[in-house]
C-alpha cells in the first residue's frame, strides 16, 4: 500500500483541534476543539458518470461547512451514530449534546449535563441502538438511541476509554492507570483484560486507544484479530477476542496518541510521534496489517496528532494536527490482475468467509465469480492468471492457474510461502523471505506443460519444470526433478531476506533488503549477475528487453537502474540512472518499446519517453497495460465499491503525446509532414495510422511505405491489389470494406451498378441476410438464393433458433437439415410428413427411422425403415423397443429367420437375471403362447410348493391357462382367415382345420406339460382351495365341506395331507362325522406323514369320535343346492358351479366364454365377472345343453410382479 498527504483544511483563528470523526456511511466529518469549536464538514464527490470525477479519488472542495454552537468548553469527544444519522459531542465541562440532521442542517436534539465530572469517552454499539458514556470519576451511563436511560453505575475506577464488543454483549472500560476491565451489557463485572504487550516493559503505561472491529464489512479470515489496544509507550496488542491468549504484539517505537482500524478491519493506524536524530519530535502514522506486519509510515507536519479517523472504504484518513485537518490518500494493495481483456479481482462479502474472485471480461461484460478460501495474492500475464492460497495443512500453499473464465487449468502444492509472487508468459515465480520456487507452466513450443497431445490426439499429463532454491545458493542445480521427488523448501536461514522480485521471459531478479539484487537466467536457471542498489526496493519492474529496471523503494521514490551499463567498480555491472520521482505508487513499462513507461504520482499519471515526461494527466487508476502507445487503467476504487456489478466506464484509455500529435498533423497539416514526424518518432502504431490515412486518400505510395515500416504483409498485398483496379470508385469501395465500413462499400458498388461485387463482398463477410436481400432483388439467380437460405438456416441452427432455421431450410428444400431441426424441436409430425415426400430407398429414410427409434416411436420408425428398404433395421427397431409381435410379423413376411434366435436369447437373458415375468411378457408379445404358458406353469408350480401365497399361485395358473387358450384360438381360427381371403373353399378350410389340430396336438405332446392338455386344472385346484377356506371363515360350514370334497380331484396339484386335513376340519364343523372319520383314516394311513404326526392324528380322532359317532346325518334341512359328488374326472367345468362349489343341475346358470366354466346365476350375487378367471360375463345360459352367445372379455393386465401380489 502507498499513503500520501493530499489535502489540508485550516481551522479559523488557529483553534487547536482535540478530536475528529468521519462518518463512514454518509461522509460527514465532525471535528471539535478549544473554545467550544464544533464543525461538520463534507468533501465533494463527483458523480460516477462524470468523466472529470473519474480522474481523481475525491474532490478538494467542501460541500458542507457548518459550525455548531452549543458548547462553551473544549470539545473533547465526537462520535457518530451512522445508522440513525446522529452526532454526539461532549466538552470539558461534561455537557453532552445529540445533534440531528434536518433539511441539510444540524440542530440540537437532546442535551445532558451531569455537572459532576468530565466525559472522557462515549461509544455507540455497532447497530446504533445503545450508547455508553463514561466519566472520569467512574460513572457509567448506558442509554438508548431515543434518549432513554437504560442503566447507570458508579465504578470505583478512574475511567479513560470505553469500547463495545461487536455483538453489544460486552463493554470494555480502560482506566487512567492502564488497566482494561470487562463488563457485560448490564453493568456486571466479568473479568480483567490481560495486557500481554506490557510484558518485559518497565514502569507503567497509559492506554491511549482501544478499537474493536465490528465486522460489518465481513472478513476472509475468521481467526484474524479484531480487538486492538494501544499504549502510550508504542506497544500494541491485537486480539481475536477478549479471551485470546495468543495476541499479536507490536512495538511501534512511537509515543502513541491514537489507534484505529480501517472500515474493513484489515489495516490498523497508529498515530504518535518519534524523536529523530536531530532531537526533534516528528509526528507520524504507522500502518500495520491484522497480522502485525508493518505496511507503511506516513510523516505528518505539526507538533502532534491529536486524533485520527478513517473514511468509509478505507481510501482516506483524516488527522487532527494542531489547528489543521490533514487528509491522506491511501492506495491499497488490492488483490487483482489484468490479462487479455479480463480483469480479475478479489473482494470480501459480509456473508462469506471466503474471498470472492471475480473474472470480468471487459469486452463482453461477462462476469464469473469464484469463491476461494485463504487467498493470498493474484498475478496475471498472457492468457492466464495464478491464485496463491493457503492449504489446509500447516506450511502448505497452493498455486492455482486459471483461464479467463476462472476455470482451473493446473495447480501446484508447494511449501514455499508466497510472500512475493510474479508471473511471465512461461513461469510463475514465488518467493518467501529466503526461498524461491519457480514453476514453468508452459514452454514456447507447448501451450501448457500440464497437457500434451500425442499422435493419437489423446490427452495425457506432463509435469512442468519446478525448481526450489535458497537465495544464498551460489550454484543452482537445474536438473529436472523425478516424478517421485517432492520439492521441499531449504530450511537454512539468511540475514538478508528477499523484499521484492520481478521477472521477464529471459531473467529473474531478486531484490534483498540490503539493496543487493541477484539476477538469474530463465528458463535454464543459473546465477548471471549481482547488482547493488542504493535503496531498499519494494517494487521492481523490467522493461520489454530486460535492459533496464525500475525500482520503487519503501518511501515511494522511483529510480531506474541500467542493467547493461558497466558499474562504478571494475568487474561490476549496472548503474543508477540520474532520474528520481517521489510519491510514486505504480509503474508500467511499454510492452513494445523499452524507452516508454508510465508512472503514477499521487493523483497524476506521467508518460515518459526515455527520461523526458509528457504533460501529466489527472488520474487515480491502476495501470493495467501499456502497448501500442496506449495505456489502459482501471479505477479499482470504484470497482470495489460495487464489485458484483462493475461498469465499463471504470476503464480509462490514454494515448501518448506522439500518438495524439500524429493524429493532429494528419488532420490539420498534411501527410508528408506526418511522414517526417513519424520517421523521427518511429513506432508501428504510428506507421499503421499513417498507412490507414494514406489508404483513405488513395495515396498508395505512402501507404505502401508505411505498411512496410510496420511490417504488415497483408497491408502491402492489399495496396498492390488496389493498384490493379482501374476504377477509383472500386478502390474507394475496397478501402471502405478494409476499414469495415461495409454499408458504405455496398453503396459505392450500387452507384456504379456492380451488384455482383456487392454480393461477393457480403458473401466473403458471411452476411447472408444481405446476400438474400440483394439476390432477391433480381441481382442473381435462384441457386444463390438457395445458398443464402441454407446459410441463414445454418446461422439460426448454430444459435439453436430451430423454428427460424426450419423456415429457411424449407425454402431451400434442404431435407437433410430439416430432419435434424424437426428432431431437435421434437416435431415428429413434421418428420412423419418428410417420409411421404422422400422417394423409396432414399438414404434419409433410414436416418429418420433411427431418430424415431431413439424416441420410442416404433410404428413410424418401421414405416421409415421399410420405405428405405432396410427390413433388418425395422426388425431390430422392433426388438429394441420390445415390440416382438411386430418383429415376428415382419420377420415372417420377409423371410427373416434370425428373429427366433434373438427372441430365445433375450428370453434366456431375462431368466438368468431372475426376471421370469418379463420373459413371459416377451413371449406373449411375440405370440409365442406355448412358451409363455410353460413359464407361467413352472412359476405356478414353484409357488404352490412354497404354500405361502395361494392367491398368487392361482393367478399364475389362470394366466398360464389363458395363454394356452390363446394358442388354441390361434391354431384353430379359420373363420378369421376366411373373412380376409375370399379364395378359401370348404376343402381349404378343412385342410387348415386339420393342420391346426395337428399343430395343437404336436405342441401338447412335445411340451410334456399336462397343463397344455388340461389348462385349467391347476387354476381350478387353487380356486376351490381358496373358495373352501373363504366359506369356512364366513361360517358356511356345509359349503366349505362340499367344496373341500372337490379337492380330492386335485391331489396331483395340492398336497393330499392338506386336502384331507381340511376335509376333516370342514366335516367336523358341519357335523358330518362320517366324512370326518374317513378323512382321519386317510391321514393316519398316509405314508407321507411321519409316525409322530400319525399318532397325534390318532389321538385327535379318538378325542372326537368318543364324543361323536362317525356317522353323517341322513338329511340336512335347508341345504342350498345339491352336493357335488366325486368322480368328475375333468368335467368340473361343466358340472360344478365355480362360484359356490355346488353341482349344477337345471338351475339358471351362466357360462364363462373365456374359461368355459359354469356358475349358478343366484350364486354370482350381482357380479359380472367370472370367479375363476375374472373375465367379464354378460349373458346367461339356460341349461347345460345351450351354447351361450358371446360374452365380453376384459383384457388381462400386463404381467408385472405387482399385478400378481
Amino acid at each position: 500500500m502507498f499513503i500520501y498527504l493530499s489535502k489540508k483544511i485550516a481551522i479559523p483563528n488557529g483553534v487547536k483541534l482535540k478530536c475528529v470523526s468521519w462518518n463512514s456511511e454518509q461522509g460527514w466529518i465532525a471535528c471539535g476543539g478549544d473554545n467550544g469549536l464544533l464543525k461538520v464538514l463534507k468533501l465533494e464527490s463527483g458523480t460516477p458518470k462524470d468523466p472529470k470525477s473519474k480522474m481523481a479519488p475525491a474532490s478538494s472542495n467542501l460541500s458542507m461547512n457548518q459550525t455548531l454552537e452549543g458548547h462553551n468548553g473544549s470539545v473533547m469527544v465526537v462520535n457518530w451514530n451512522e445508522n440513525y444519522r446522529k452526532l454526539t459531542t461532549s466538552d470539558q465541562y461534561g455537557l453532552i449534546i445529540v445533534w440531528m440532521l434536518h433539511k441539510g442542517m444540524w440542530f440540537e436534539e437532546m442535551i445532558n449535563n451531569r455537572n459532576k465530572s468530565v466525559v472522557r469517552d462515549m461509544k455507540w454499539t455497532a447497530d446504533g441502538q445503545k450508547i455508553c458514556i463514561v466519566y472520569e470519576d467512574g460513572a457509567v451511563i448506558v442509554g438508548s438511541v431515543d434518549g432513554n436511560r437504560l442503566w447507570g453505575k458508579e465504578l470505583s475506577l478512574q475511567l479513560a476509554l470505553v469500547e463495545w464488543s461487536p455483538d453489544g454483549r460486552l463493554i470494555l472500560f480502560c482506566t487512567v492507570q492502564g488497566e482494561c476491565h470487562i463488563y457485560d451489557c448490564n453493568g456486571n463485572a466479568v473479568s480483567k483484560l490481560p495486557l500481554y504487550c506490557m510484558e518485559g516493559c518497565s514502569g507503567t503505561a497509559n492506554i491511549v486507544g482501544i478499537d474493536w472491529y465490528d465486522g460489518l464489512d465481513g472478513s476472509t479470515d475468521p481467526n484474524a484479530p479484531t480487538l486492538a489496544l494501544g499504549l502510550d509507550n508504542g506497544r500494541v496488542q491485537l486480539m481475536r477476542g477478549e479471551t485470546d491468549e495468543k495476541a499479536v504484539l507490536i512495538d511501534t517505537g512511537l509515543r502513541a496518541t491514537r489507534i484505529s482500524w480501517n472500515t474493513s478491519g484489515q489495516v490498523l493506524a497508529v498515530a504518535g510521534s518519534q524523536t529523530t536524530g536531530e532531537l526533534r519530535e516528528a509526528s507520524m502514522v504507522q500502518f500495520y496489517s491484522h497480522t502485525g506486519q508493518h505496511l507503511r509510515t506516513l510523516r505528518v507536519p505539526g507538533s502532534g496528532i491529536n486524533a485520527l479517523s478513517w473514511e468509509g472504504g478505507g481510501l482516506r484518513i483524516a488527522l487532527a494536527v494542531d489547528s489543521y485537518i490533514y487528509f491522506a490518500n491511501i492506495r491499497p494493495d488490492y488483490k487483482w490482475g489484468y490479462f487479455g481483456s479480463t480483469l480479475v479481482y478479489a473482494f470480501n462479502k459480509p456473508d462469506r468467509a471466503e474471498h470472492c474472485v471475480m473474472f470480468w471480461d471487459t469486452k463482453s461484460n461477462d462476469r464469473y465469480a469464484k469463491y476461494v478460501k485463504k487467498l493470498i495474492n493474484i498475478r496475471a500475464c498472457g492468457e492466464y492468471c495464478v491464485l496463491s492460497t493457503k492449504g489446509e495443512e500447516a506450511g502448505q500453499y497452493i498455486l492455482i492457474l486459471c483461464n479467463a473464465i476462472g476455470s482451473p487449468v493446473d495447480s501446484k502444492y508447494i511449501e514455499t510461502e508466497p510472500t512475493f509472487m510474479t508471473m511471465t508468459q512461461y513461469h510463475v515465480i514465488v518467493a518467501s523471505e529466503e526461498v524461491v520456487y519457480i514453476w514453468q507452466y508452459r514452454t514456447p513450443v507447448a501451450k501448457l506443460t500440464s497437457v500434451d497431445v500425442d499422435g493419437t490426439a489423446s490427452m495425457r499429463r506432463k509435469d512442468g519444470r519446478e525448481r526450489v532454491f535458497h537465495i544464498d545458493d551460489k550454484v543452482i542445480h537445474d536438473e529436472p526433478a523425478t516424478a517421485s521427488e517432492k520439492l521441499r523448501a531449504p530450511s537454512n536461514s539468511t540475514n538478508d531476506p528477499v523484499c521484492a522480485i520481478c521477472a521477464s521471459d529471459k531473467c529473474l531478479l531478486l531484490g534483498r533488503e540490503s539493496g543487493i539484487v541477484n539476477r538469474y537466467s530463465l528458463p535454464h536457471l543459473s546465477v548471471e549477475n549481482t547488482y547493488v542498489l542504493r535503496c531498499r526496493p519494494q517494487v521492481m519492474e523490467l522493461n520489454s528487453n530486460s535492459s533496464r529496471m525500475s525500482i520503487i523503494d519503501i518511501n515511494g521514490v522511483l529510480t531506474f537502474f541500467d542493467l547493461q551499463a558497466k558499474g562504478p567498480e571494475s568487474g561490476t555491472m549496472g548503474e543508477h540512472l540520474p532520474f528520481e520521482r517521489k510519491d510514486a505508487w505504480d509503474m508500467r513499462w511499454s510492452d513494445d518499446n523499452p524507452e516508454l513507461f508510465a508512472i503514477m504520482e499521487k493523483t497524476r499519471m506521467y508518460i515518459f519517453r526515455g527520461m523526458e515526461p509528457e504533460e501529466p494527466i489527472l488520474s487515480n487508476g491502476f495501470l493495467c497495460e501499456f502497448s501500442d502507445l496506449q495505456i489502459r487503467a482501471v479505477l479499482l476504487d470504484d470497482v470495489m465499491r460495487t464489485p458484483d456489478h462493475p461498469d465499463k466506464d471504470y476503464f480509462l484509455d490514454f494515448e501518448t503525446k506522439s500518438l495524439r500529435d500524429t493524429r493532429h498533423i494528419l488532420s490539420n497539416i498534411g501527410i508528408n509532414d506526418a511522414y517526417q514526424f513519424i520517421e523521427d518518432n518511429s513506432h508501428p502504431r504510428l506507421w499503421r495510422i499513417l498507412a490507414e490515412y494514406a489508404l483513405e486518400q488513395l495515396d498508395f505510395t505512402i501507404a505502401d511505405k508505411a505498411f512496410v515500416r510496420c511490417a504488415d504483409y497483408q497491408g502491402i498485398q492489399f495496396v498492390k491489389r488496389l493498384q490493379l483496379l482501374d476504377d477509383k470508385a472500386k478502390q474507394h469501395a475496397e478501402v471502405a470494406a478494409y476499414f469495415k465500413r461495409f454499408d458504405e462499400a455496398e453503396t459505392i458498388y450500387r452507384d456504379i451498378d456492380r451488384m455482383d461485387l456487392a454480393i461477393e463482398m457480403r458473401m466473403r463477410l458471411g452476411d447472408w441476410f444481405k446476400v438474400e436481400k440483394l439476390a432477391g432483388s433480381g441481382a442473381s439467380d435462384d441457386s444463390l438464393l438457395l445458398l443464402a437460405w441454407n446459410k441463414i438456416g445454418d446461422y439460426y441452427s448454430d444459435r439453436q433458433k430451430w423454428n427460424k432455421a426450419v423456415a429457411y431450410y424449407a425454402q431451400a428444400k434442404n431435407t437433410e437439415r430439416l430432419v435434424e431441426c424437426f428432431y431437435v424441436l421434437e416435431d415428429y409430425t413434421g418428420l412423419e410428413n418428410l417420409i411421404n415426400t422422400l422417394p423409396d430407398a432414399h438414404p434419409l429414410l433410414c436416418n429418420i427411422g433411427r431418430k424415431f427409434m431413439s424416441v420410442g416411436l416404433c410404428e413410424h420408425a418401421v414405416i421409415a425403415f421399410q420405405k428405405g428398404a432396410d427390413i433388418k433395421a425395422a426388425i431390430d427397431c422392433c426388438v429394441l423397443l420390445n415390440q416382438w409381435d411386430q418383429a415376428v410379423e415382419l420377420a415372417e413376411k420377409n423371410d427373416f429367420g434370425q428373429i427366433e434366435a434373438v427372441l430365445s436369447k433375450y428370453a434366456n437373458y431375462l431368466l438368468e437375471k431372475q426376471k421370469p415375468l418379463q420373459a413371459v411378457e416377451l413371449y406373449r408379445k411375440a405370440q409365442h403362447h406355448t412358451e409363455a404358458a410353460k413359464l407361467l406353469s413352472k412359476m405356478a408350480t414353484e409357488a404352490a410348493a412354497l404354500k405361502v401365497q395361494p392367491l398368487r399361485t392361482k393367478k399364475l395358473y389362470v394366466l398360464a391357462a389363458m395363454e394356452v387358450e390363446r394358442f388354441r384360438k390361434k391354431a384353430l381360427n379359420v373363420d378369421v382367415m376366411m373373412t380376409h381371403d375370399s379364395t378359401y373353399t370348404s376343402k381349404t378350410m378343412a385342410a387348415q382345420t386339420l393342420d391346426g389340430l395337428m399343430t395343437l396336438d404336436q405342441a401338447s405332446s412335445s411340451s410334456g406339460d399336462t397343463n397344455m392338455e388340461n389348462a385349467w386344472h391347476g387354476a381350478e385346484a387353487f380356486h376351490f382351495w381358496l373358495l373352501a377356506h373363504r366359506q369356512l371363515y364366513d361360517g358356511d360350514f356345509d359349503g366349505a365341506r362340499r367344496t373341500s370334497l372337490l379337492l380330492q380331484e386335485f391331489e396331483d396339484v395340492l398336497d393330499p395331507v392338506d386336502i384331507h386335513s381340511f376335509i376333516a376340519l370342514a366335516s367336523f364343523y358341519s357335523k358330518y362325522y362320517g366324512k370326518c372319520s374317513k378323512a382321519f383314516i386317510k391321514l393316519e394311513s398316509s405314508s407321507a406323514i411321519p409316525s409322530e404326526k400319525q399318532e397325534q392324528f390318532a389321538e385327535l380322532a379318538i378325542s372326537i369320535f368318543t364324543k361323536h359317532p362317525p356317522q353323517d346325518p341322513s338329511s340336512k334341512g335347508g341345504r342350498k343346492g345339491k352336493e357335488a359328488k366325486g368322480g368328475h374326472h375333468g368335467k368340473i367345468a361343466q358340472t360344478v358351479c365355480v362360484a359356490s362349489g355346488k353341482e349344477v343341475s337345471g338351475e339358471s346358470m351362466m357360462r364363462c366364454k373365456h374359461c368355459k366354466h359354469v356358475m349358478i346365476n343366484t350364486e354370482l350375487r350381482g357380479s359380472n365377472f367370472c370367479p375363476l378367471c375374472h373375465g367379464g360375463i354378460s349373458e346367461s345360459l339356460g341349461g347345460m345343453g345351450g351354447e351361450g352367445g358371446p360374452g365380453s372379455l376384459y383384457p388381462l393386465p400386463i404381467y408385472e410382479d405387482t399385478g400378481l401380489e
